[in-house]
């Protein structure tokens, strides 16, 4: 189901997102507690900022009362993936090589659970970071998230 709703939204969104020179990050569908969420994470080169997740809410919430594809209630979020943002898709990972980011694993991987280091390299089994001074190649069906550490010196969102 999430799936296909994903799917649906993003072919809604993509126009108005091509329309604003924004670009579609990440669109999630969740239930949390009792209630559903509709996430539309977009991004530009020039950043995100409040009055354009409004425009693009306003736009896609109108799309999706016509349409009406979703049988459940739920709340509809616009908004940046943030400086601190969650990497994802085989393009995240490639884009932001030479970042700092943190993983988490589902189970420890060379005695550790949790790493922090520079993405060197990504494909679409591994991710190469550099730990600790060294190269290590980590299996991408072991990681659980994985994100940008923001370094206010170091790392600029691009």
């Amino acid at each position: 189901m999430a799936g296909k709703i994903v799917s649906l939204v993003s072919n809604y969104v993509l126009p108005i997102l091509i329309e604003n020179n924004f670009e579609l990050y990440d669109i999630e569908f969740v239930k949390e507690s009792n209630q559903y969420f509709l996430r539309v994470y977009i991004d530009s080169d020039n950043g995100i900022n409040i009055n354009d997740c409004e425009k693009v809410s306003r736009t896609l919430s109108k799309i999706l009362d016509e349409k009406d594809p979703i049988e459940h209630e739920y709340i509809l979020e616009v908004s940046s993936p943030g400086i601190e943002r969650i990497l994802k898709t085989d393009a995240h990972y490639k884009k932001y090589i030479g970042h700092n980011i943190k993983i988490n694993l589902y189970k420890p991987f060379e005695n550790h659970k949790i790493y922090e280091g520079k993405l060197l390299k990504a494909d679409l089994d591994n991710i190469e970071i550099e730990f600790e001074q060294h190269s290590l190649s980590i299996p991408r069906k072991i990681i659980s998230s994985c994100r940008l550490i923001f370094d206010k010196g170091e790392n600029k969102i691009e």
